[in-house]
């Protein structure tokens, strides 16, 4: 099991949580209350800092619930924290629905899900391996 160190920096922040035994990501919360207009999206802070396990990841994720009911989400889902970053958490939301979303403080906003990282040796060659698949791509299997 990996473990997550998370320092609070705002008096409002809540420490990421499971709701669930089981359950992949963990939910993280505002620790401000904004006003997300409709096609907007703004940097919401969470009031935490994490320092995460070597050769991990923390990656942010939406909410389906919220995505569902009130067309918000994660703007560059999934959003990647590297271990290597101290500053403080903050999740980027837009709002695809037509009326303004509110948020709270306390609110969860998105998942966290913490994976490991494999390191890739980068290799510059003349030619690739060829597959039966090759260079088809963007619906080229048809609907």
């Amino acid at each position: 099991m990996y473990k997550i160190k998370v320092k609070k920096i705002n008096e409002h922040a809540r420490l990421p949580e499971y709701a669930h035994p089981g359950d992949a990501g963990m939910d993280v919360f505002s620790a401000a209350d904004m006003i997300l207009q409709p096609g907007g999206s703004a940097l919401i802070p969470t009031g935490i800092k994490i320092e995460l396990p070597p050769d991990t990841e923390a990656q942010i994720r939406p909410r389906s619930g919220l995505a569902l009911k009130d067309g918000i989400t994660v703007l560059n889902t999934p959003g990647t924290i590297d271990e290597g970053y101290r500053g403080e958490v903050g999740i980027i939301l837009i709002n695809h629905s037509k009326k303004d979303f509110h948020i709270t403080t306390g609110m969860k906003i998105a998942q966290m899900v913490i994976k490991p990282v494999f390191r890739a040796e980068i290799e510059e060659v003349d030619k690739l391996g060829e597959t039966s698949r090759g260079e088809g791509g963007f619906g080229s299997t048809g609907k």
